[in-house]
């Protein structure tokens, strides 16, 4: 495993309100507690985005193709409360950053 920060800064990003990046980021941290990975999970909306540092950046395609490099890893989502389907996303992005 290579230097995975410690604990991991996670952003949950939706488009423009609050409300679905509060669901992504409990959905996250469900995933990275059961992974076993050390988190800060944040949620936050696109614009915000932008300015924030992260390891990882979580949310929706169309909105998180447009933070492409602003973090290591970025996965997308399509349904913000299917924790299987992000662990299946999430589990092998954090493999290739070697920090699982």
């Amino acid at each position: 495993m290579s230097d995975r920060p410690d604990p991991l800064k996670v952003l949950a990003v939706c488009g423009l309100g609050m409300g679905t990046s509060l669901i992504l980021r409990m959905t996250t941290e469900a995933v990275l507690s059961r992974l076993g990975v050390p988190a800060a999970v944040d949620n936050t909306d696109l614009s915000a985005a932008r300015s924030t540092q992260a390891d990882v950046i979580v949310g929706q395609g169309m909105h998180v193709d447009e933070l492409t490099g602003t973090a290591p890893v970025i996965v997308t989502v399509d349904d913000f409360v299917d924790e299987g389907a992000l662990e299946a996303r999430l589990r092998p992005a954090l493999e290739e950053a070697g920090w699982l």
